[in-house]
């Protein structure tokens, strides 16, 4: 067979049996009305070639992935206008996906994972919505006017690799675009290169002054802001200031399949963030691990770092920790699981690091928590990052850093034991220590520990 790269789409109406259920001559004369009258012409108009019919669905062939972005979004935007003023239950939706990659040719129609892909993803798109893969993505960014939401990794039905997928924001016609600083309450977020060519994704939020958050582990620059877990934290961190954060290499929006995990990578990346958001001066915050990545920062450019916060850091990983041989065999167990069980719909394993992180949680903190492992990294770059993380050894840095400091940590962390944080703190000269009452090593909204740690970054920082 005759092989060649295209870009593929794939559509269908939603509930098409309801509709046909309800009343089959007319659920049908309205969708032949909506393929003559606006889907078949604007394929045209995108030169989009019907490969086939198959009752509500439909499979096009395009020879640009913007070509095929473009027709979706004019199809799902007119669609949208044409079931403006109709009852819910007799609006016609579609779910559009599309994918770039290699198809096979038989006559007029095509086979392979091309096609297979595009069809999975449409069924995951959400009514009225696109859904795209990865590599649709990498060639359509920055070349169309819209709004892209990063999906993850997806495993879809019959295909063997997860797919990384994003869902396109079509929004209103007459709703104001956000402002492209933040400044507004709307979180922007951009994507920057490191220095070895990793796209890493940083966001603006707020105005005044900036604040610029170092990235630790399972962060995710959308689903923290909408969690229970972390928005309050971020919202009262932006109040007032202008928050830079980022989310790491191998974590959130930024790339996931990249050869480099190293504390060096993390730095260098920090590095790259800051300079692509224009700063010239800020206070950094890191928490947990970030605690040591804004320790070397703040040594590498004393000039740009006007406070350093650090909040349940160490200066010394895992492997540096006087720990018996039971507690390394176990440290070793839970790597071994986290490789097998970490990206699984099931999240009894994951759970046990919601247990550390959060063992005052709600059961609804909990569920969001485990569901933020999953979608914020894969199991094998969660891997790479515990093993990274337990190697870190900054205790030769501490007494070098010559910003002002101020360490705080809760007395009961379950995940970065106190003394590791009064240790850090101790070699700093002249930080300020704050020991917290609790237990949980991420701040909940209803805790006072969350209103002691804001109350105190404001203090710090000149900002009460």
């Amino acid at each position: 067979m005759e092989r060649r790269l295209a870009a593929i789409m794939a559509a269908d109406v939603v509930g098409y049996s309801r509709l046909m259920s309800r009343d089959e001559l007319g659920t049908l004369a309205t969708l032949q009305t909506h393929r003559s009258e606006l889907i078949t012409p604007t394929l045209s108009k995108h030169r989009g070639r019907i490969v086939k019919l198959m009752g509500d669905g439909i499979l096009i062939e395009f020879g640009s992935v913007v070509d095929a972005v473009e027709a979706a979004a004019e199809i799902q935007l007119g669609m949208g206008a044409r079931n403006s003023g109709e009852p819910a239950e007799r609006q016609m939706l579609f779910r559009i996906g599309i994918h770039v990659g290699d198809v096979m040719v038989e006559g007029d129609d095509l086979y392979g994972d091309g096609v297979n892909i595009a069809a999975r993803l449409e069924g995951i798109a959400e009514a009225g919505g696109i859904c795209i893969s990865r590599q649709a993505f990498d060639q359509v960014e920055g070349k169309l006017a819209l709004i892209y939401r990063r999906l993850g990794l997806q495993n879809l039905k019959n295909i063997e690799r997860p797919v990384e997928a994003y869902s396109i924001n079509l929004g209103k016609a007459d709703s104001p675009a956000p402002r492209r600083d933040g400044s507004d309450g709307n979180q922007v977020i951009s994507f920057c290169r490191a220095r070895d060519g990793v796209r890493l994704a940083y966001a603006k939020v707020g105005q005044g002054p900036p604040l610029v958050k170092t990235a630790n582990w399972m962060n995710h620059l959308e689903y923290d802001w909408e969690s229970p877990i972390w928005r309050h934290f971020l919202r009262e961190l932006a109040s007032g200031r202008r928050l830079i954060r980022y989310d790491a290499r191998g974590n959130g929006l930024s790339d996931w399949d990249v050869d480099d995990i190293s504390f060096e990578a993390w730095v260098t990346d920090l590095e790259a963030v800051v300079d692509a958001a224009g700063l010239e001066r800020f206070p950094l915050l890191g928490i947990s691990q970030g605690c040591s990545i804004s320790i070397a920062y703040a040594i590498r450019h004393p000039e740009r770092v006007s406070h350093l916060i650090l909040y349940g850091g160490f200066a010394r990983g895992r492997n540096h920790w006087p720990l018996s041989a039971q507690e390394r065999e176990k440290f070793k167990a839970m790597t071994t699981l986290m490789g097998i069980g970490w990206g699984e719909e099931n999240p009894t394993f994951r759970q046990m690091f919601t247990s550390l992180f959060i063992p005052g949680g709600t059961k609804e903190q909990g569920d969001w928590f485990n569901e933020l492992q999953r979608k914020s990294t894969s199991a094998e770059c969660a891997v790479r990052y515990f093993t990274t993380v337990a190697d870190i050894d900054v205790r030769p840095l501490l007494p070098l850093v010559d910003v002002p400091t101020l360490v705080m940590h809760v007395r009961g962390d379950a995940m970065v034991p106190f003394d590791l944080g009064r240790e850090m703190a101790a070699g700093i000269k002249g930080a300020r220590f704050v020991a917290m009452h609790g237990r949980n090593h991420i701040f909940l909204e209803d805790e006072p520990a969350s209103d002691r740690f804001i109350e105190e970054v404001r203090l710090f920082l000149g900002d009460a």
